[in-house]
């Protein structure tokens, strides 16, 4: 899996977690929801995402293999 595509699976992850979290533990938790957004905006504005830098850096693809 490339960079990209792990950046999508943590991304949906935080998202479904942290809306559980805000269903059955508490609302607050929705924060981290409305933080997550927030980063997939700017991202769409500035092609920066601090995700996929710690994965580069951790030797992570950018390509999918095969491609």
């Amino acid at each position: 899996m490339s960079v990209n595509d792990w950046v999508h699976v943590f991304a949906g992850f935080f998202i479904l977690a942290s809306v559980s979290l805000g269903y059955w533990i508490s609302p607050c938790w929705f924060l981290l929801t409305a933080f997550v957004g927030a980063n997939l905006l700017q991202y769409g504005f500035s092609k920066f995402c601090p995700v996929a830098s710690i994965l580069k850096k951790l030797g992570v693809s950018e390509n999918r293999r095969g491609q």
